[in-house]
């Protein structure tokens, strides 16, 4: 596996701290810069990323923990999504809907 020279020194840095170098505030400081970025989405590109899930808006909604029509404001450009919802749309575009998914019940629908 390729890792990255952040990968590395987020390594060393959290080896420091395990051995007592570098403090906790220090270290959470640095987790919080280590975080990956977060894009920002127009209404076709979100369009886009649920689409290529073969969703419909509903289920797509469903999956974000947002109703119907808020997934439609996106589409339309009268909302953006925001907070934890645009971690999640970040998520399904980087990694597709099973990232989100969760833990289903064994049962299927339909």
């Amino acid at each position: 596996m390729k890792k990255t020279i952040l990968d590395v020194v987020h390594q060393g840095v959290k080896d420091l701290h395990k051995s007592g170098l570098v403090d906790v505030v220090t270290m959470r400081e640095f987790d919080l810069m280590c975080l990956p970025p977060i894009n920002e989405y127009s209404p076709e590109q979100i369009k886009r990323i649920r689409e290529s899930t073969r969703t419909s808006q509903g289920v797509f909604a469903a999956y974000l923990n947002v109703s119907p029509e808020t997934v439609r404001g996106w589409e339309q450009g009268k909302k953006k999504p925001s907070g934890a919802s645009l971690k999640l749309v970040n998520l399904v575009a980087e990694k597709g809907l099973t990232a989100v998914a969760g833990r289903r019940h064994s049962r299927s629908c339909c």
